[in-house]
């Protein structure tokens, strides 16, 4: 692998992973069009590097916002503290049922089951691609409450459908609970805020399992100097994916806000499209 396409892959990653238009889907597509191998330690380091990039950008975009809304008082904190805590909850029952599920109904051997199994999948992919494009479309026919307020019921409404995103490649994390926001009523800019409130809490937990899972299947293998070799090249990875996610934030910000939301959801039934037929 070399710097043009870390360049390349930093760019993808740190712009769809924003944008609601799944960042796995054109991360898995561009691979392949590379010619490279996503289950390499290579590619995992890499894009384990990659995530932490976005979630840094997301920090940053946000972080006025936040200090505005979240942290103005330690009341306000609290409140806002438990909608993240319900939405969360909500995403791990709803995420690990569906799992569960899928694990005892429609896989021949559970018990060799991972959620990874699903990634590879076009057919798949190019339905979750669809289905978010749907949903975003959908949610951009909703006329806008400019001052709907978060509530409990409405963080579990978009913490379950985050749950929903968990595993299925395409199904964009921030397009669903967006639009789910929107749906509830939440005001479009607190819809934002609070979805990338919530990547913020679960991006953690994302790159640790990904990393633990790099360690036992590949990296526990590797010698220091293949790490050392890596380090640079995913360090100027995250820096680039940093960079396109703020590029991208104020991208989805500007189109949010001016009534271009829709314009999201027909791009992801594209790609559902191209998707499918690459796949």
């Amino acid at each position: 692998m070399n710097l043009i396409q870390i360049f390349i892959l930093a760019l993808i990653q740190g712009a769809a992973e924003l944008l609601p238009v799944s960042s796995s889907a054109h991360v898995i597509m561009a691979e392949k069009f590379m010619g490279l191998d996503p289950t390499s330690p290579e590619m995992t380091l890499l894009l384990v590097m990659l995530h932490t990039g976005t979630m840094f950008a997301a920090i940053v975009y946000f972080w006025q916002s936040w200090k505005k809304t979240y942290f103005a008082s330690a009341a306000g904190f609290s409140l806002n503290v438990r909608y993240l805590v319900v939405a969360t909850i909500l995403t791990g029952v709803v995420g690990l049922t569906l799992l569960q599920i899928i694990k005892h109904v429609f896989i021949a051997n559970p018990n060799e089951f991972e959620v990874e199994h699903l990634f590879g999948n076009a057919t798949l992919m190019a339905c979750a691609l669809a289905s978010a494009g749907i949903l975003i479309i959908a949610s951009s026919r909703i006329k806008e409450q400019p001052h709907g307020q978060m509530s409990m019921l409405k963080a579990a409404i978009i913490g379950a459908v985050q749950g929903l995103c968990l595993p299925f490649r395409g199904f964009s994390r921030s397009g669903a609970t967006i639009s789910a926001g929107l749906v509830a009523g939440v005001a479009r800019r607190k819809a934002e805020e609070f979805s990338f409130a919530l990547a913020v809490v679960l991006t953690p937990a994302v790159v640790a399992k990904e990393g633990l899972r790099a360690y036992k299947a590949h990296l526990s293998s590797v010698n220091s100097d293949f790490l050392m070799h890596m380090l640079v090249p995913g360090l100027v990875g995250m820096a680039l994916s940093f960079l396109a996610g703020l590029l991208a934030l104020r991208w989805l910000s500007r189109w949010l806000e001016q009534d271009r939301w829709h314009f999201f959801g027909g791009y992801c039934l594209f790609a559902a499209v191209v998707v499918y037929l690459a796949g």
